[in-house]
């Protein structure tokens, strides 16, 4: 898919059901890639972190899941793009692949969680093909950890993994497994538990007027204040920049044609 640059952040551009059916269409081929659903807070992340920039360019698919990302791309090309949340996404790709009984692997989150999602999917999703779900140690794996998660899930011959290790952590260890997990991995992070009921999500008025992340701030205020405080500030300053970069270029280039 086409891409499009925000500071520097590669951004795939197309029609929501274009992101669906290519990351189900590389599921069916059993490449090993990753897809990442982009907020501000990772392109702040990337903003800020080289080598995690350099894993997000290497992504087979980047989805803009913020509201405000579908913003930035109108203001700065023009853009009027769809927005891909990891909540619309997750029950989509779930849809899919129990019609084109795809195998699909959860990994991350708590057994609790797992246990709570193994119940909604046998409830709603009765036909889907689920080879694994997995709770990983809340730490970083040793090497031989990491190699008897890898054959797991090779082993499972899941097709399509979801991970659920929160952000930036996810995006990490997925870049981490390229070439090594022979499927689709892409990270929902927040979108599990609010699909199977455990979070709620903002109203659709919020979601129109990219104010999800203020619901969500007071949902959980002591854990997410610092985050979106200092990552939406920063991302309104490099987008403020931008623009104004490009009015001035702009106003230049006119001047030089005349």
């Amino acid at each position: 898919m086409k891409t499009m640059q925000i500071f520097n952040f590669p951004i795939s551009v197309g029609k929501y059901q274009d992101y669906i059916e290519y990351i189900m269409d590389s599921a069916s081929t059993g490449r090993s890639q990753y897809i990442y659903v982009a907020n501000v807070h990772m392109v702040v992340e990337a903003f800020w972190n080289k080598s995690f920039s350099e894993k997000v360019r290497k992504a087979g698919l980047v989805t803009p899941d913020g509201k405000p990302l579908t913003w930035a791309l109108r203001l700065l090309h023009g853009i009027k793009q769809d927005r891909v949340a990891g909540m619309d996404v997750l029950p989509a790709l779930l849809k899919q692949s129990e019609k084109m009984q795809t195998p699909v692997s959860i990994y991350g989150g708590s057994d609790t969680l797992l246990s709570r999602t193994r119940n909604y999917l046998d409830r709603n999703y009765p036909r889907l093909c689920i080879r694994d779900l997995y709770s990983p140690p809340f730490r970083d794996l040793t090497p031989e950890e990491e190699v008897r998660t890898i054959d797991r899930i090779n082993n499972s011959g899941a097709k399509l993994v979801f991970v659920v290790l929160g952000c930036p952590k996810q995006e990490q260890w997925m870049a981490s497994m390229a070439g090594r997990i022979n499927a689709v991995m892409i990270g929902i992070g927040g979108a599990l538990p609010v699909m199977i009921g455990m979070q709620k999500r903002a109203p659709r008025w919020m979601q129109n007027a990219g104010l999800e992340w203020l619901f969500r701030l007071w949902l959980e205020p002591k854990r997410l204040f610092k985050r979106y405080f200092v990552t939406n500030s920063v991302f309104l300053y490099l987008l403020s920049r931008e623009l104004v970069r490009k009015t001035f270029t702009r106003k230049f280039e006119q001047h030089e044609m005349n």
